[in-house]
């Protein structure tokens, strides 16, 4: 393909390396350069998708017109402001940033200059959701799960940040309403932060959201339950799939205005073999060759990074106040 999209990774761990891999497979970008601060590292995932491992962060900007940034989050905001004063644009790793206030420069410098900002909340690119959207209208109670092991990565922030943010956009994009209030507890079990948190967030129209996020479980568990007046939805985003359980309309009540459980209609949809990563760095793509609007915009970021640093403020963790993050 004649007009291949230049691009970069900056930050080749474990989820930059993928986010390499996925470029590196595509033919209509040509992926030039990934940059780590581990030197090593980024010659070994250079040598093996067969591009060049950049000596700075400067030299990947200066040959990439669009990167992906994987860096921890506390780099979000310095990396990212200089990408977007060189004119690249920028598929940023959810979290947008580490504070609100950083969220907010961040939207603001990429909208002064023109430059494509989108924010890696996968689970949007999840088929589940895509699939399912339509059939949420009018949640009254939502349950999420999310819990894995242990694995040592994004330590360097706390389990809302590093976890929970994913069902807090999805609370933001399914249930689409003013919060009200936030009662959150979080216990740091293996790291000096936060591992472990549960929210229980109440919104204007009367939707009560119970959330849970660990990332020192014993088991791997993704899923989110939604209960409206005539439907039940069960996402389960690891095996791709959903359960639905829907009441016929035209289901008649008896005497004392009950109806019957054969009115209720299971339906179970699977998605085999979805590939989210894959399909948010096709947005992505997309974007930056003008041909649509980013598939999660930091517009939208924002608002789950300003629930985020509210239940953070509610745990009393520091700097969710306002204060900004130590590095």
């Amino acid at each position: 393909m004649a007009d291949r999209v230049p691009v970069g990774v900056v930050g080749v761990g474990h989820l930059g390396a993928l986010h390499a891999e996925k470029y590196a497979a595509r033919d209509d970008v040509e992926l030039v350069a990934v940059y780590d601060r581990d030197v090593d590292r980024a010659a070994s995932v250079a040598a093996r998708l067969c591009c060049r491992a950049a000596p700075s962060l400067s030299d990947v900007l200066a040959s990439c017109r669009a990167i992906s940034v994987a860096v921890p989050v506390v780099a979000h905001e310095t990396v990212g402001l200089t990408a977007i004063a060189a004119g690249c644009h920028v598929l940023m790793e959810k979290p947008l940033a580490a504070s609100l206030a950083a969220g907010e420069r961040l939207v603001a410098a990429s909208s002064n200059a023109g430059v494509l900002l989108q924010v890696g909340h996968i689970e949007r690119f999840n088929p589940v959701v895509r699939d399912l959207r339509h059939i949420v209208s009018h949640p009254r109670f939502v349950e999420c799960h999310r819990l894995a092991p242990f694995a040592g990565r994004g330590t360097d922030t706390d389990v809302v940040l590093d976890v929970m943010i994913h069902d807090l956009d999805l609370l933001a994009y399914l249930v689409d309403d003013e919060v009200v209030s936030v009662d959150a507890v979080g216990v740091p079990v293996l790291s000096r932060n936060v591992d472990i948190a549960n929210v229980r967030i109440r919104f204007k129209r009367g939707c009560v959201a119970n959330v849970t996020a660990s990332r020192v479980s014993l088991k791997r568990e993704r899923k989110l339950r939604i209960f409206q007046e005539d439907t039940y939805v069960s996402m389960d985003f690891d095996a791709h799939s959903a359960l639905i359980a829907r009441r016929d309309p035209a289901a008649a009540a008896d005497a004392d205005g009950v109806i019957d459980m054969s009115a209720i209609g299971v339906e179970v949809r699977e998605f085999g073999g979805a590939d989210p990563l894959a399909a948010e760095i096709d947005a992505f793509v997309a974007a930056v060759r003008g041909q649509a609007a980013p598939g999660v915009t930091a517009v939208e970021a924002l608002d789950a990074l300003r629930l985020a640093e509210r239940i953070r403020a509610a745990m009393e963790i520091p700097g969710a106040s306002g204060a900004e993050p130590s590095p």
